[in-house]
């Protein structure tokens, strides 16, 4: 739905389904009632998840225009889409292989372009439309400075194809549409002075030479033209587990001109471990309960020093409980937005608080999408039917605004 601050909605990737009949099946037995609770006069966008086997199917003209008719009637819209999960993300280990394909595969270029056309396809008129995606690749997978940097150097490549497809999509249509980089740990970029250097030393060169050449336009334009096409998924969880300071991101984001193409509402888990050993042991069975087989759940660890120690997946952070430099652990678990307290664990709730606050204040984009996605593997405690919880994350949102 419309807000004074930007368009506010949730993203699909809540429920399960790999084709576009099990997508489509899913927006019609959930979205209509969703709306009615929280947009029922007005009409509501959504955030779509497309699999990579549903955009293939979704691109066909049948399918496209009965989901055009279906939009009309419901009084619906597509803004935003996720772009990041290609194959199964339910009921199946995902874990790293949430970024497979990577951006060094055409595969990736490929199903990005395809969902873009798709979006240009429903995207309202005089509205712009983006897609969140993987941060290049999955760091470890590459196992030397050397890897890493051809991973980002390739990578880096075929997102200017993206780029340039854009850049033509605009140019005959009108359409501006972004690919919006969503940092997350364990990513080739997972912070925001990761994003920004990335962008400022290795995107910006390449773009310029190769955009330049390849719309015969001077350095300058082609800049303000990645700019424009190539954007920044602010995910407040993935931000809030590095331990970030959101407005500094957002100042140094607008002092160098790079924008935000969609801000991710998400929660992350987080907890003070006590100094007395003893006393840590019930925060670590808290943490076990979260401790699921579905996807990573990074965590991010601050030491007393104020240096940060990271763990790949929780199992490594739990084993190493009784590390008495450790004062702060924050866990990558999307957990529900409306709530800070989860027993002896809290939620990051306070960075959602203030990053909607800044936003609030001096708004820096137009998509908002909340993205708790784990209902179907939380603690039974925390489990409610899944439409209430959607609808309760949504008008606390919209209360934060």
């Amino acid at each position: 739905m419309q807000l004074a601050t930007g368009h506010l909605t949730y993203c699909t990737n809540i429920h399960p389904g790999e084709t576009w009949p099990a997508h489509f099946t899913a927006l019609k037995n959930n979205f209509p009632a969703i709306k009615m609770q929280v947009s029922p006069y007005k009409a509501m966008g959504i955030g779509l998840r497309l699999s990579n086997v549903a955009s293939i199917e979704l691109q066909k003209l049948e399918n496209l225009s009965v989901l055009k008719q279906w939009l009309a009637e419901n009084d619906a819209y597509v803004f935003t889409m996720n772009g990041f999960p290609y194959g199964e993300f339910h009921h199946t280990v995902v874990k790293d292989q949430v970024h497979v394909p990577d951006w060094t595969t055409s595969l990736r270029v490929d199903y990005t372009i395809r969902m873009f056309r798709i979006l240009a396809e429903l995207l309202p008129k005089g509205m712009d439309g983006g897609i969140s995606t993987s941060p290049l690749s999955y760091r470890h997978w590459h196992k030397t400075a050397h890897e890493l940097q051809q991973a980002k150097a390739i990578g880096t490549a075929n997102i200017l194809l993206v780029a340039e497809e854009l850049i033509k999509i605009k140019r005959s249509t009108g359409v501006t549409l972004h690919l919006d980089i969503e940092p997350e740990p364990d990513g080739i970029l997972e912070t925001g002075e990761e994003f920004i250097n990335w962008y400022e030393d290795i995107l910006l060169p390449m773009g310029k030479e190769s955009i330049g050449k390849k719309f015969n336009i001077p350095a300058d334009e082609a800049e303000q033209l990645i700019k424009e096409h190539i954007t920044l998924c602010y995910d407040v969880c993935h931000f809030a587990i590095g331990y970030e300071q959101h407005q500094q991101v957002i100042d140094e984001l607008a002092a160098k001109g790079l924008k935000v193409g969609k801000i991710q509402i998400s929660a992350a888990l987080k907890a003070t471990l006590p100094t007395d050993a003893d006393m840590r042991e019930p925060i670590k069975n808290a943490f076990a309960r979260f401790n699921e087989s579905t996807y990573l759940h990074q965590v991010v660890a601050k030491k007393i020093n104020g240096k940060l120690l990271r763990y790949p997946d929780l199992p490594e952070a739990l084993g190493d409980i009784d590390n008495e430099m450790v004062e702060q652990w924050r866990a990558h678990f999307h957990v529900p937005i409306f709530t800070e307290e989860y027993g002896l664990v809290q939620s990051t709730q306070s960075d959602i608080v203030a990053l909607l606050n800044i936003h609030k204040n001096k708004a820096f984009t137009t998509h908002l999408e909340v993205e708790t996605y784990t209902w179907g593997v939380l603690p039974d405690a925390k489990k409610l039917p899944l439409n209430d919880s959607i609808v309760r994350e949504l008008n606390w949102v919209k209360d934060q605004l």
